[in-house]
C-alpha cells in the first residue's frame, strides 16, 4: 500500500541578513534535501533539539510556509501544485495541532465558535446542527457542553489542549502535525493528552507527525522515528530500532540523554542495601 505522506528533497531556508537597499545577502537554510514518508494509521517522529527544522518541516508539509525546493505528495496528489477547491480539500483532510494551546486559540471566541467554525467554513453547517456536532467532539476528548460558551482564558492549559485537538478533529481528518502538542502541559497531563492521541488513532485510523524534541515521548507514541540535525535528516528507522541500536553520533547523543528509571531503580535498591 503506497504511503498517506510522502516527503521528497523538502527544502527551506529564511533570509538571515540584507543590505543597506532591503536585498538578502545570507539566508538561513532551516530544512536540507529532507525525505521521509507517512504511511495511513502511522505515527511519524521527528526529533532533535531546538532549532532543527521539526517546526519549519510540519509547517511546510501543511502548506502553512511554502518550501523552497522539493515536492508534497499526499494521498496521490501533489500537494505544493493544490489551487482552489483542491487546496480547501486537503486542508479538511490535514490539520495541525500547536504546541502552545494559549496562543492557537482566539481569546476573542468562545469555545463553540472555535471548534464549531471549521464545520460552516467547509460544510455550510450552521446553528444547532453544528452545536450538536461541536458537543459530540468536545465529549469525545473530555470537555463538557456547559463549556460551550466559556472563553480560552477560563480554562486551564491541559483543557485548551484538548479544545485544540477537538477543532482539529471537527472536520474528521486523516492527518494531524501534533507540533509539541504537550511540551507545555505539567507530566500527569501530557499522559493524559498523550493517550487521548493514541485512542483517537485506534478509533479513526488517523497519521501523525508527531513532533518533539523528548525522545521519551517520542518512544511511547511513535511507529518510526526522523532524527533532525541542523535541517538535515541523519538517521531514520522504526522506534525500536533507533532506542536500541543508534547509528548517528548525534541519535546516540539524544538517547544517552533520555533518563533510564531502570537505573532509577537499581541506584534506589543500591542506598536500601547500603543503609
Amino acid at each position: 500500500m503506497s504511503p498517506l505522506l510522502e516527503v521528497t528533497g523538502l527544502r527551506k531556508s529564511f533570509p538571515a541578513a540584507r543590505n543597506l537597499f532591503g536585498r538578502v545577502t545570507e539566508r538561513t537554510v532551516v530544512s536540507d534535501d529532507v525525505n521521509f514518508t507517512v504511511g495511513r494509521g502511522e505515527t511519524l517522529g521527528i526529533v532533535g533539539e531546538s532549532g532543527a527544522g521539526k517546526s519549519t518541516i510540519g509547517r511546510q508539509v501543511l502548506r502553512l510556509i511554502e518550501p523552497d525546493a522539493g515536492t508534497i505528495t499526499f494521498d496521490g496528489d501533489d500537494v505544493r501544485t493544490m489551487k482552489g477547491k483542491d487546496l480547501l480539500s486537503f486542508r479538511r483532510r490535514a490539520q495541525m495541532i500547536f504546541q502552545d494551546p494559549f496562543s492557537s486559540l482566539d481569546p476573542h471566541m468562545t469555545i463553540r465558535n472555535t471548534v464549531g467554525e471549521p464545520l460552516t467554513i467547509h460544510f455550510g453547517i450552521k446553528g444547532a446542527e453544528r452545536d450538536t456536532h461541536v458537543v459530540e467532539m468536545l465529549e469525545r476528548v473530555g470537555m463538557r457542553a456547559d463549556q460551550l460558551d466559556k472563553y480560552p482564558r477560563e480554562f486551564s492549559g491541559g483543557q485548551l489542549q484538548r479544545i485544540a485537538i477537538a477543532r482539529a478533529l471537527t472536520l474528521d481528518p486523516d492527518f494531524i502535525v501534533c507540533d509539541e502538542p504537550v511540551a507545555a502541559l505539567d507530566v500527569s497531563i501530557q499522559a493524559q493528552v498523550l493517550n487521548l492521541l493514541l485512542d483517537l488513532q485506534s478509533e479513526r485510523g488517523l497519521s501523525y507527525i508527531f513532533i518533539s524534541h523528548d525522545l521519551s515521548l517520542v518512544r511511547f507514541l511513535a511507529h518510526r522515528v526522523v532524527v533532525m540535525y541542523r535541517g538535515q535528516v541523519v538517521e531514520t528507522g522504526t522506534a525500536e530500532e533507533l532506542f536500541e541500536n543508534p547509528q548517528h553520533p548525534y541519535t546516540k547523543t539524544l538517547v544517552s540523554a533520555v533518563p533510564d528509571p531502570r537505573a532509577r531503580r537499581r541506584s534506589a535498591a543500591a542506598t536500601a542495601l547500603e543503609a
